[in-house]
């Protein structure tokens, strides 16, 4: 029987309780302020009660909320190894492990920062696509039933592309423990994310998943043509990687390299001429195996320091430093 992990997580007025495996397969989530409860399609639901039920009973007692804050006069609990112990199955998303405690800080500063592991595949995109279809419902009804091409629809079918990885993905986490993966990673302040970014015994790869149902694909160096257009998925990719291999270098203060993966994903046929030097080009149904055949580069002390800086939202976005007054 595996455990179990249950990790309270209180920010922007929500206290819930997360429920995931080990290895980090979120299995389910309970929000203790209006008592929903979800679940994940593949999960043991009665393992996930029962997680969630031993946290409960095993919890330290907290202070009454101070009026007009229901969350305000409580300290976050983090959860130990000890906390659970029940079984789980498979799911495509990630889960949080507890944030670092900070003994001498206040419970504020440890929420500085947003956890991503808590992020579903496919958010960023998502979430686009909702916003277009509420601004214009009747349009993108019409669009739909007529097959246009539009701006709804390629967020959607983004979306749908970054989901199907993640079940890739769930199914190496959940057969090897030590890789991890973060879903819907904001970058800067412009728009920018990445699909995925995926740490293991392989190394560190940043994941852009490409979704063309039925097309045709064909890779030659730097060029990648999608029904005979030319589409700039190496350069993007590469930037990404480099980018991405700045920003964690800089807040773990140890050399992390990245490498750039993109991942086809419903295409019909695919033609690699000449792979790129530095980006690699995957068929999402061979990700899994093409992961785990990748030579052994970090160990999991290693893995583990990239994967909780990772996770920290405030990796992505360093802030400027504030230019110093002079003195008289």
């Amino acid at each position: 029987m595996e455990e179990l992990t249950v990790t309270r997580w209180r920010k922007y007025g929500k206290d819930r309780l997360y429920v995931s495996t080990p290895g980090g397969v979120r299995m389910g989530w309970h929000d203790l302020l209006t008592g929903e409860i979800h679940m994940e399609e593949t999960a043991d639901r009665d393992a996930v009660m029962a997680a969630i039920a031993h946290w409960q009973e095993n919890a330290p007692p907290t202070a009454e909320p101070a009026s007009g804050d229901p969350l305000s006069a409580i300290r976050p609990h983090e959860p130990t190894a000890a906390d659970v112990e029940t079984t789980s199955t498979d799911t495509e998303l990630i889960a949080p492990q507890a944030p670092p405690a900070v003994d001498d800080e206040p419970a504020a500063a440890v929420e500085d920062w947003e956890d991503l592991a808590l992020r579903r595949a496919g958010a960023e995109a998502r979430e686009q696509a909702v916003a277009l279809r509420q601004a214009a419902p009747v349009r993108t009804f019409l669009a739909r039933v007529l097959g246009v091409h539009t701006d709804e629809r390629a967020w959607r079918i983004g979306a749908d592309g970054e989901e199907k990885v993640a079940r890739q993905l769930a199914v190496l986490i959940e057969r090897d423990s030590r890789w991890r993966a973060i879903h819907a990673i904001p970058v800067g302040d412009r728009g920018s994310d990445i699909d995925h970014l995926v740490i293991g015994p392989g190394g560190v790869y940043s994941l852009n998943a490409k979704h063309h149902p039925d097309a045709k694909v064909w890779v030659g160096g730097n060029t990648v043509m999608v029904n005979g257009q030319r589409q700039p998925y190496v350069r993007n990719s590469r930037h990404e990687a480099e980018r991405a291999s700045k920003l964690l270098t800089a807040a773990t203060g140890r050399p992390v390299v990245v490498t750039g993966v993109i991942v086809i994903v419903g295409a019909d046929d695919i033609v690699i001429k000449q792979a790129p030097d530095d980006v690699h080009v995957v068929n999402r149904m061979r990700l899994r195996k093409w992961l785990q055949a990748r030579a052994d580069a970090l160990d999991e002390a290693a893995i583990e320091a990239v994967f909780q800086t990772a996770r920290q939202s405030t990796t992505w976005r360093p802030q400027t430093p504030k230019a110093t007054q002079p003195t008289s």
